[in-house]
């Protein structure tokens, strides 16, 4: 098949059985006899059922397991014209209440016109014995059902508009998708269905919709500030969004502002006053910075104005435990004891943990009741491991549940919070905008909160500078601890992290040390050296193991020595190819089991098993191993420390080989050994705060291969990464306000 993978091919003829199907997305893998051949073709087309008429659009593929598939991306879905496919089609369940016996009754009376029937005179289905007036009322509802999805499904197809989208766009708005699609298609760009932008053009350019529409200029608006929301700004500044609107969209500046500002007075978009300049947001971002800029005003409101000396309690929580707190950390322990909420941060070494175990034991001997929880599982774990309390993630804190639109929401906000009387809250500096506002509806009004991170770190994957927004508000009580204590002091990876921090170069030639620096300067000098120390030199010399304690921490996804790349040789070398291995291949990688992998999105709904433990929930930056691939299930099993988790083969774009992650999906993570290269790549994303967060990460042992060179502009290069946030100025405004 190979010299036909990169045709455009169309089969046609009848599906003869549905192998799989995901409910969720329409993705199905069927067999369809084609006349001369019974085809295997897979794709997003649908509820397809057993017996439909299709002609499908795509291309042969060579699947590394199953041969040849042909690889639908659009389907033309025609309904079984005969009395032997309607039978077939009915019989399968693809209509709710009728099974193979009802199906062969109706056939034998209605014949090829059973289908018509069931359409446009489903009362006359009232002769079939069996059926009675509340069965004929379900069965004509399910086909009006179908029919509408099957209609609208096939109108957006002639657009190459695929059908999980329909599916999305048939739950959101029913029966009248089809009228609103058509007159307006940008719709499909919206929450919950996220068309791209320009595939909504292209439907809305051969509706003949007007460059200068006001539902484009709407649309283009939302799309330009959800994208840069995903670059991290919960907002832009008017003086930039307009001319990026404009140049987008190639329209006038009036135009621009004549929607806008009807955007503004519908309250679809919202404007923010910073220093004398106009900032736009989204909903959601500015409900996010609001409500936690009024929440956290409130909460230090009711937190008692004075700092009260606990020095008696701290030094017998000293006795207990035979150690000494330096005058910072008693600071910070008499700071969170008196106040409702409080901000602890410093660097590697510097006492945070142990000062938070106090903090922690104190308010159990008060009788508060506290919870601890991180942003990600890898922190939750690193936290629990250092405090010995026991730490979840905030999803699983705050229990993922569904609105009655079937739209992502968490189980405690303000008519159900947390029973906490205490919230600690490690690795700040990867919580969101969207997620603290969450938490923080979570707990209960005399809720105390206790903010732990380094602001040094890099921000948070989604949209929001929280951590660092706080703190340079300077509207919270904030203790930042700057002694390296005399154990951590031995540790290269603390001393020169503090020096890269503060833009000193860190020291390479120390020799008995736990920091090296091995100079490389051609990218396969580097592999060859990562690949040397990962599978042969660390594993002999120190015990490591090589998938369990050696993580390659790279700054780029792209080039060859980006993490995919990089994936690709390393699984290469230590996770060999084998007649006993099963594998399988996703859009990127191959997957072959024994495989070290990280899931790259939250996803909810993905079921996990934990001795006789049963929940929902894997997260973005989870990393795990591939148990077993099995072809006949179409399925993937993957262990996460623990938590077994089954991924249906359509699921596989959420994982990726994690042999070798960016250093942005290390946050909140450590691990026993760190290699980075380092070499070429952009000069604007090689930066200090990128480079500190990488070795931080380093418990036992960090190896730096590359250029000195580009490890010294690293550590000049202290461009940190801007956001465009209003958070900082809306705490200043709340609390001058009291």
């Amino acid at each position: 098949m190979e010299n036909l993978e990169n045709s455009n091919l169309f089969l046609e003829g009848t599906v003869e059985g549905v192998l799989f199907k995901n409910e969720q997305n329409g993705y199905i893998v069927l067999e369809l006899d084609a006349g001369s051949e019974l085809v295997t073709v897979v794709g997003e087309l649908g509820d397809i059922e057993e017996g439909e008429d299709l002609k499908v659009e795509g291309k042969y593929v060579n699947h590394i397991k199953f041969g040849a598939q042909f690889q639908a991306e659009y389907c033309e879905r025609r309904l079984p014209s005969n009395s032997v496919n309607i039978e077939k089609y009915l019989a399968s369940g693809a209509i709710k209440g009728i099974g193979p016996s009802l199906a062969k009754k109706i056939v034998e009376v209605f014949g090829d016109k059973t289908l018509e029937i069931m359409e446009k005179e489903p009362e006359k289905l009232l002769s079939i014995k069996g059926i009675s007036p509340k069965k004929c009322k379900v069965i004509t509802e399910e086909v009006r059902h179908i029919f509408n999805l099957r209609m609208l499904m096939t109108m957006l197809s002639k657009y190459a508009i695929k059908s999980s989208y329909a599916m999305r766009s048939f739950k959101k708005w029913g029966f009248e998708s089809i009228e609103i699609l058509q007159n307006n298609p940008y719709l499909l760009c919206s929450y919950e269905i996220e068309l791209e932008f320009h595939k909504a053009e292209q439907m809305a350019f051969k509706l003949n919709i007007e460059k200068n529409s006001p539902k484009r200029i709407k649309a283009g608006i939302a799309y330009i500030l959800s994208q840069n929301a995903l670059n991290g700004h919960t907002c832009l500044p008017l003086d930039k969004l307009c001319p990026k609107v404009c140049e987008y969209l190639e329209i006038t500046e009036k135009e621009f502002y004549n929607i806008y500002n009807e955007e503004l007075s519908e309250k679809n978009l919202f404007e923010f006053i910073k220093s004398g300049r106009a900032f736009v947001y989204l909903e959601d971002y500015y409900r996010a910075e609001s409500y936690i800029s009024g929440r956290l005003a409130v909460i230090r409101a009711f937190s008692d104005p004075h700092t009260y000396d606990f020095d008696k309690l701290i030094d017998l929580e000293q006795e207990r435990l035979k150690i000494i707190y330096e005058a910072k950390q008693r600071d910070a322990i008499n700071e969170a004891l008196s106040k409702g909420i409080m901000i602890l941060t410093g660097g590697p070494g510097t006492g945070k943990t142990t000062t938070l175990n106090a903090i922690i034991s104190l308010y159990e001997h008060q009788g508060l009741s506290v919870m601890i929880a991180a942003p990600t599982g890898r922190a939750a774990k690193r936290i629990s491991d250092l405090t010995g309390y026991n730490a979840k993630t905030l999803h699983r804190l705050l229990e993922v549940g569904f609105d009655t639109n079937g739209k992502m929401k968490f189980i405690h906000d303000e008519k159900n919070p947390l029973l906490c009387d205490v919230m600690v809250v490690d690795e700040m500096s990867m919580v969101d905008a969207i997620l603290f506002e969450s938490l923080l509806r979570s707990l209960k009004l005399n809720c105390r909160l206790i903010m732990v991170g380094d602001s040094d770190q890099l921000p948070s994957v989604g949209a929001g500078n929280i951590l660092k927004d706080l703190i340079e508000s300077r509207t919270l009580p904030v203790v930042q601890l700057k002694e390296i204590f005399r154990q951590a002091q031995e540790s290269t990876i603390v001393t020169n992290a503090h020096k890269i921090v503060h833009g000193d170069y860190p020291e390479l030639s120390k020799k008995n040390s736990d920091f090296f620096f091995f100079q490389r300067l051609y990218p396969e000098e580097i592999i060859a050296s990562i690949i040397d120390l990962a599978k042969v030199r660390l594993p002999k010399a120190y015990g490591f193991s090589s998938l369990d304690d050696i993580q390659i921490l790279s700054p780029s996804r792209k080039g060859i020595l980006g993490t995919v790349e990089l994936n690709k040789r390393l699984q290469a070398v230590l996770n060999e190819p084998s007649e006993s291995k099963h594998e399988i291949k996703s859009m990127i990688y191959i997957f072959r089991e024994g495989d070290k992998v990280m899931q790259i999105k939250n996803n909810y709904d993905l079921i996990w098993t934990k001795d006789s433990e049963v929940a929902a929930g894997i997260f973005n930056g989870d990393i795990g191993r591939i148990v077993s691939i099995n072809k006949r299930a179409m399925e993937v099993i993957v262990d996460f420390e623990g938590k077994i988790c089954v991924y249906p083969f359509d699921l596989l774009d959420q994982l990726e080989l994690a042999y070798a992650i960016t250093i942005h999906k290390s946050q909140g993570s450590e691990f026993d050994v760190v290699i980075i290269p380092l070499l070429g790549g952009f000069d604007k994303l090689y930066y200090r705060n990128l480079l500190y967060t990488g070795v931080t990460r380093a418990k036992k042992l960090l190896i730096i291969i590359g250029s000195k060179n580009k490890l010294y502009q690293m550590v000049d290069n202290n461009r940190r990464t801007l956001r465009y946030t209003g958070l900082k100025a809306m705490l200043k405004n709340e609390m001058s306000n009291e």
